[in-house]
């Protein structure tokens, strides 16, 4: 059984605020609405969160998440920085193999988080990596960050069509529970192209005035 909960991403002309409103409120037309990010809860996932109180904890995840890593470049880092700034670093055993380097981004009260947006198809590594740990004991769920985006002229459907299906297709090699997060984080560097970018008429204002003044003190 799968629950999908979308949540809404506002952010103001100047590029300055964001906030997360559902999907039903009514916003003013000068606001530009894009779609965040997309939970999809596998195998009852959403039922240990809640048994856990994490529900709360885990979208303020989201949304930090989405806040510091939209439109930028150095992804790997700011991720880390995120995760740390929402307590998921604090566990001291973070490996996911006995001494070996492998390690989770993070890991809370036995939920894991693994993830990669460089592409979508980390779908598979970051899996596995997960069900490693829910098969040794370590975490009793999993949480996966994915890049989302996908071309709309894509044969194989959405991100999460694609999700749901290959979910169905890996069991029972993937057993866990798991939630996969799908995120659309804009393409790197947008918003300072948008700070760059005058606003419009702004310019022809300014010319005019100044034509005005030059025109007034070749009259005197």
């Amino acid at each position: 059984m799968v629950s999908v909960r979308n949540y809404d991403k506002m952010r103001g002309r100047n590029g300055q605020h964001i906030f997360y409103h559902s999907i039903d409120v009514l916003v003013p037309k000068t606001v530009a609405i894009t779609m965040s990010f997309e939970l999809l809860h596998f195998r009852g996932s959403d039922a240990i969160l809640r048994d856990l109180n994490m529900e709360r904890d885990v979208l303020v995840t989201m949304e930090t998440l989405d806040d510091a890593l939209c439109g930028t470049y150095y992804k790997k880092e700011l991720m880390r920085n995120a995760l740390e700034e929402t307590d998921w670093r604090r566990c001291e055993d973070l490996s996911i193999l006995p001494g070996r380097r492998y390690s989770y981004k993070g890991i809370k009260r036995g939920v894991a988080i693994e993830g990669n947006f460089a592409n979508y198809e980390y779908i598979l590594e970051g899996l596995v990596r997960l069900q490693i740990g829910y098969d040794t004991g370590k975490i009793d769920m999993g949480i996966l960050l994915l890049n989302g985006k996908r071309s709309g002229k894509s044969p194989l459907g959405s991100s999460s069509d694609m999700v749901k299906e290959e979910m169905t297709l890996l069991y029972p090699t993937i057993s866990l529970p798991v939630m996969i997060a799908l995120f659309d984080l804009g393409t790197p560097g947008m918003y300072l192209e948008e700070e760059k970018s005058p606003v419009a008429g702004q310019g022809n204002s300014e010319i005019e005035e100044e034509a005005h003044a030059t025109g007034e003190q070749a009259a005197a």
